[in-house]
């Protein structure tokens, strides 16, 4: 049964990044195809670079990678049937995740769903501009929740805390 959750906690959580990450990658290819103005061309790089590192490193490499992975080995070390069950969930902590982490993880869900309904108003270029930047954001931020990920499996100890109850 742990290994059933350590999969699909893996799987499901990569799904989660990966899913917006080829929605958004087209519209943002569309964006850098047309005649950018040298204004958008700036406005795009230094956008891109800021969610690189807040988004990816430091939201993700710094946070939710080395928290989801050390959850992802406690459901190898400790699974439950409900952990189990909703494996993605719980590796990203939202329940039997101490109170900050629950906080952390829903408001950053909310936060997430206004910025996507806002900028589903934005035309071509600005929201494909916007979609470079939460394109290189989550795939490093996928790429770092593999490394942890790998780490957390395979080291003798893992330096990271699940933040638990």
């Amino acid at each position: 049964m742990n290994m059933i959750g350590v999969v699909w906690a893996i799987l499901g959580v990569s799904a989660l990044l990966l899913n917006p990450i080829l929605r958004l990658a087209p519209r943002g290819w569309e964006a850098m195809t047309m005649n950018l103005s040298g204004f958008q061309w700036v406005v795009l790089v230094i956008f891109a670079l800021f969610m690189i590192y807040a988004e990816g490193v430091r939201g993700f490499q710094k946070k939710f990678s080395p928290r989801t992975a050390a959850r992802v080995l406690v459901l190898k070390n400790q699974p439950t049937l409900l952990r189990v069950v909703l494996a993605p969930l719980f590796a990203m902590g939202f329940f039997q995740a101490n109170r900050k982490t629950r906080i952390v993880v829903w408001v950053i869900l909310i936060m997430v769903i206004c910025l996507i309904t806002a900028v589903s108003f934005l035309s071509q270029p600005w929201r494909g501009i916007i979609d470079v930047g939460v394109v290189l954001g989550l795939s490093w931020g996928l790429i770092s929740f593999w490394i942890f990920t790998i780490k957390a499996l395979t080291a003798k100890e893992f330096p990271h805390s699940p933040q638990m109850d």
